[in-house]
């Protein structure tokens, strides 16, 4: 890599390890158009630029979610009876996502889903509309159900979860800091199933640049890690200083600005 790229990709560590770590997003909201654009600079064809951003970003979350975790669990705020409960139905829609309906979809038509699915979310956050009181988390069988939803649409788009998982926890009355960390937490077995699966669904195809492996890039993995996992905690401890309805703000803001990018890129794939 030349040292532009390897400039660039250190500066979209540092911001995405700290925003993974503020929001609870992993990181990958955040990467994905980043990376989008810079390996398309690069050559590499429009359709599996966004493939390859989503599976690099989504293998960069098995480092930032350990470091951005441990900072929330010093605090007490990670929900782990939510994530023991959520992490099976993850594996599973994971590894669906990323073994097979990954590969099987054009790059045009996931980032049209990346757009749709952040545009969402962000618009659920800004809408701030409170849960019925007596509301709580489904039981055994709701949390794995959810759990497949949440990996399944986490492998389409390259994400953490954080985008589908925050908004469900909110609305079933989990605080927003409890819920940005219990995400942050959830971000490793999404990231795990989901990266074998990119490896898998990716085997037999052509390098488009050295040191591909399937439809991830691993020079720009390695070089995002690191930076990422320095700045993840600085973003947690922020995160734990901040009022609840700024918190939600900042979310949907950055969440839209990035919609309306892949949204962009989906079009003109």
């Amino acid at each position: 890599m030349d040292i532009t790229l390897v400039a660039a990709l250190l500066l979209l560590g540092t911001f995405t390890g700290f925003m993974a770590g503020l929001l609870g997003v992993g990181g990958g909201m955040l990467m994905v158009p980043f990376l989008t654009y810079l390996l398309s600079a690069r050559g590499v064809p429009a359709a599996l630029a966004v493939k390859m951003a989503i599976a690099t970003s989504m293998a960069t979350i098995l480092f930032t979610s350990l470091s951005s975790v441990r900072a929330h669990h010093r605090r007490g705020a990670v929900r782990w009876d939510v994530v023991r409960g959520l992490a099976p139905g993850i594996v599973l829609g994971g590894l669906v996502a990323g073994a097979g309906v990954f590969a099987v979809l054009k790059g045009s038509t996931l980032a049209l889903s990346f757009a749709a699915f952040v545009g969402f979310s962000a618009t659920q956050m800004l809408r701030n509309r409170k849960p019925k009181p007596t509301r709580q988390l489904p039981g055994p069988l709701g949390l794995g159900a959810a759990g497949g939803v949440v990996g399944f649409l986490s492998g389409l788009v390259g994400a953490g979860g954080g985008f589908v998982s925050v908004p469900f926890m909110t609305w079933c009355n989990v605080s927003m800091h409890n819920a940005v960390a219990t995400s942050a937490a959830l971000g490793f077995p999404i990231a795990l199933a989901n990266t074998a699966g990119y490896v898998v669904g990716g085997w037999s195809m052509p390098a488009p640049l050295p040191g591909a492996l399937g439809y991830l890039y691993l020079p720009a993995l390695a070089v995002i890690a690191v930076a990422s996992v320095v700045t993840a905690p600085v973003g947690a401890r922020v995160a734990h200083g901040m009022d609840v309805a700024r918190l939600k703000r900042v979310f949907a803001l950055v969440l839209y600005v990035l919609a309306a990018y892949m949204l962009y890129r989906g079009l003109t794939a």
